[in-house]
């Protein structure tokens, strides 16, 4: 959609509204709203929006960053191909914003802009990435200053017709929803955990999936909020419940798209060269990719050994317990729908910096010709040491300190954040960690719940 198209739609809808949205490096949405009287020249132009805004962490406290401080602003400009009607809230729609500074570039803290950066990189080399977020997510009530469960008849089995009818009008409503903004729904299912539900989407390039984890959460909570729910995207929203993850599924094509270099019909299990290194790649840098795709706090309380979250760096084919499971491609449709699941990932990730940095892990692996060790046939708690040796699978970080430590000590990909985006990053969440590791779990949920 070009700015003609945007201009047109929002006429024919009614658009009254428009909200511009970023995410910052907390994974927490935000928007600036412009009436719609004002939309030509705010498409072209921007909005402004203060450098300190970036330095806002998850508590709302603002942390002092050398480079954003309240003097000075930037622009959030719109991408016109993102405009998309709000299904949930009448006469609004929204837009999602690249930050550049007055040049029209990046002003050196742009999570859009990274992931568009690591695809260039990968683009350089003939590489072009398909991705989509898989999201699970929990819908509950407050009641007397505590959140309840939706499934408050009991806990619906997982998978099961009991625990679709409980939710049927619903999700079918979140659907229509994600279909009217070109999300195209494939599989929507109740999960483990009381009212825990999951929905997966079609796949697109990556830019576009980071885009439609920003759109889908927005999503779910509106429509969820119309029937006076509220919908959880935090990783662990309730201590004694299966935690939720936001898995990546991901796949490797040539520059035009049209042949698969994940998949090789001559190699063991269909596993090419490209995708082997590939996943060496994410594996060596996993200890300190977690900080950027399992960041919060709340992190923590999913990532663990036997809870399908993947606690370690194993790979396998169809190994639920690893990091990075080669799915069994579909029939007949072996080279279309080979992929690789990336399962250390949660939705309080900010959705550009996780696969941003998914992708410069991954390339890191193919430039330097990489080989993972083994692949696991079984879960890591129930392997050998001989075998945990031979698949070179170590424990991720088991605290959200522990995983900055490990990126701060990553080269790779703190030279591919930049020094800003970096530096902010480091200070925000070193802020988030210091508060959490003095308050109880109590305030982690409080502060969790519903940000993401």
């Amino acid at each position: 959609m070009d700015i003609k198209e945007v201009l047109a739609t929002a006429r024919r809808e009614g658009v009254k509204l428009v909200r511009f949205e970023y995410c910052d490096v907390s994974g927490v949405a935000r928007t600036k709203a412009i009436l719609a009287s004002q939309l030509e020249q705010k498409l072209l132009e921007g909005v402004s929006l203060t450098r300190a805004q970036m330095s806002i962490n998850l508590l709302e406290q603002v942390i002092h960053i050398e480079g954003m401080e309240p003097v000075g602003e930037i622009r959030l400009v719109p991408d016109p191909a993102t405009f998309t009607v709000l299904p949930w809230v009448p006469a609004s729609a929204s837009v999602l914003c690249d930050q550049l500074g007055h040049d029209r570039l990046d002003w050196g803290a742009c999570p859009r802009s990274y992931l568009k950066r690591m695809l260039e990189r990968a683009a350089n080399i003939g590489i072009s990435v398909q991705a989509t977020f898989e999201n699970e997510y929990y819908l509950a009530r407050e009641q007397d200053g505590r959140y309840v469960p939706f499934d408050v008849f009991g806990h619906a089995p997982v998978y099961s017709t009991i625990g679709h009818d409980l939710n049927a009008e619903l999700m079918i409503e979140i659907t229509d929803a994600l279909d009217a903004q070109g999300m195209f729904a494939e599989q929507a299912i109740n999960e483990y955990g009381a009212g825990q539900q999951e929905i997966s989407i079609r796949h697109a390039d990556a830019l576009t999936a980071a885009d439609h984890q920003m759109k889908f959460r927005d999503t779910v909570r509106g429509v969820a909020l119309r029937h006076g729910l509220l919908a959880s995207f935090a990783p662990k929203p309730f201590p004694d419940e299966i935690g939720s993850g936001a898995h990546v599924h991901f796949s490797l094509w040539d520059a035009d798209g049209s042949r698969s270099l994940l998949y090789d019909a001559e190699s063991p299990r269909g596993l090419s060269k490209v995708g082997r290194h590939f996943i060496a790649g994410v594996a060596e840098h996993l200890p300190a990719l977690v900080a950027l795709t399992a960041p919060s706090y709340n992190s923590y309380s999913r990532l663990l050994p036997s809870a399908w979250a993947a606690a370690t760096t194993a790979w396998g084919f169809d190994n639920k317990e690893a990091a990075l499971r080669v799915c069994s491609p579909f029939y007949r449709r072996e080279e279309q729908s080979y992929n690789i699941e990336f399962k250390s990932v949660d939705a309080s990730a900010n959705p550009y910096l996780a696969l941003g940095a998914l992708i410069a892990c991954g390339l890191d692996g193919v430039d330097r010709e990489l080989e993972p060790g083994e692949p696991s046939e079984h879960d890591p708690v129930r392997m050998t040491p001989e075998e945990l040796e031979r698949g070179r699978v170590r424990p991720l970080p088991t605290s959200m300190g522990a995983a900055l430590d490990e990126l701060e000590k990553d080269e790779l990909l703190l030279t591919s954040l930049g020094d800003l985006l970096s530096r902010c990053y480091l200070a925000i969440r070193r802020s988030e960690d210091e508060v959490f590791s003095a308050q109880d779990k109590e305030f982690e949920i409080r502060n969790h719940f519903y940000r993401f």
